[in-house]
């Protein structure tokens, strides 16, 4: 069976090729993005998988009143395999980011370039490689007649680029059967291009928000007002003083500390000679699991209160995005040990290892319901840059890989 597969996903360029350029057109934005959402872009997929010979997907469609179908879709495909109890599901996402700036693009973001063994535009990487990926060991199965182990099981999601409370968020709490304890999980939406990095724990992150109010007037007479953006400057510099609060660390993660960084600053006044009377800045907190975000957020309370005293503002604070960190996948468990072996296998002199990082992924939604998943994917690592691309040749390496998981399974 293995060999098979392999020899049949080595000649797959020209899928790889038409897969990108086809979903590549299709831009497909959540609403918070300003788009229309994953309708038209899950339809085309749905044509294309039909055409290829899958069997018809199963729809998970989370309600959104905000784009034009009044849903976002959620596409389950499932090739049965010998034990019809047992699924090794691929999870990719269907949504993208914008382009950004698109003078900084060498074309066209949604036009499809293919230069060498690199494909270029938007949504390339980050997430049609997986997309992909996953489609080519379905094809490959097909096309062998081969009725593998277990079920094999692609699932592509909505909504991972906002929050995925319309995509896997969504799923595992209304699927209704669809998971079981025993199934395998990898969700291929991060990686290194040494293909060495196994995705299995996460840091609890905090998007924070502070509100800094004081009193405007005229910058010739500050007696007059209250200085907002001085008293958020202080502000800011307290923050690093988080990593003396919260100072474990964990050779797991890279970095093996939490993280406390001052980001985004909103616009104050429009001119030079008028003191602000409100600033606004927000803080990103990438924390060990072993720590509360809920203590995190009181120490920056905590700093605040020491700034209102020293400069007589009053601070406010919102929570942008909280998510405590899921368990962790543990290192032995079954789902690791086969990527790891599909990897050696597939990519001479790759030296794979269990590793956590500072970012969410989709994977946190399975591992708080008990299901242990790895985050891997062999990734050029630009996902949201402009000129976003991919290489066909990780593509196909990848689904050798899951073919490996597959044939193990």
């Amino acid at each position: 069976m293995l060999d098979a597969l392999l020899s049949r996903l080595a000649d797959k360029r020209d899928l790889v090729i038409d897969l990108q350029r086809e979903l590549t057109a299709i831009p497909a934005l959540g609403p918070d993005n300003g788009g229309p959402g994953e309708r038209e872009k899950a339809d085309r997929l749905k044509t294309l998988l039909a055409d290829m010979g899958f069997p018809e997907p199963r729809e998970i469609n989370a309600p959104d009143p905000r784009v034009p179908c009044g849903h976002r879709p959620n596409l389950a495909v499932v090739i049965p395999g010998a034990d019809t109890a047992r699924t090794f599901w691929v999870i990719s996402h269907l949504d993208i980011v914008p382009p950004g700036d698109r003078a900084l693009w060498r074309g066209d973001p949604y036009t499809l370039e293919v230069d060498g063994d690199l494909l270029y535009g938007r949504g390339v990487e980050d997430n049609q490689q997986a997309v992909v990926s996953s489609i080519l060991l379905g094809k490959a199965l097909l096309e062998t007649g081969t009725t593998p182990p277990v079920n094999y099981g692609m699932l592509f999601v909505a909504d991972e680029e906002t929050g995925s409370k319309y995509g896997l968020d969504y799923v595992a709490a209304h699927h209704d059967g669809l998971f079981t304890k025993d199934d395998l999980f990898l969700v291929p939406d991060f990686g290194l291009p040494s293909s060495e990095m196994v995705e299995v724990a996460e840091k609890s992150m905090l998007w924070y928000k502070v509100s800094v109010k004081g009193r405007q007037c005229h910058a010739s007479t500050p007696e007059d007002g209250i200085n907002s953006l001085s008293a958020a400057a202080l502000f800011i510099l307290k923050i690093p003083k988080l990593h003396e609060r919260f100072p474990a660390k964990n050779p797991l993660f890279q970095p093996a500390n939490s993280t406390f960084e001052p980001t985004k600053k909103e616009a104050n006044v429009d001119n030079i000679n008028t003191i602000p009377g409100r600033d606004v800045f927000y803080v990103d907190c990438r924390v060990l699991p072993e720590y509360d975000l809920d203590d995190v957020t009181a120490a920056i309370r905590a700093y605040g209160r020491e700034v209102e005293a020293a400069c007589g503002v009053t601070i406010d604070y919102e929570v942008v995005q909280q998510e405590q960190a899921a368990p962790a996948t543990p290192e032995d468990a079954p789902i690791v040990r086969k990527v790891m072996d599909g990897i050696r296998a597939v990519y001479a002199g790759a030296k794979p290892r269990p590793m956590g990082i500072g970012g969410g992924t989709v994977a946190a939604y399975l591992r708080r319901r008990g299901h242990p998943a790895v985050v891997w994917a062999t990734l050029e690592h630009n996902a949201h840059q402009p000129n976003e691309r991919t290489s066909i040749a990780k593509t196909i390496g990848d689904a050798q890989v899951m073919a490996h998981v597959l044939a193990g399974a």
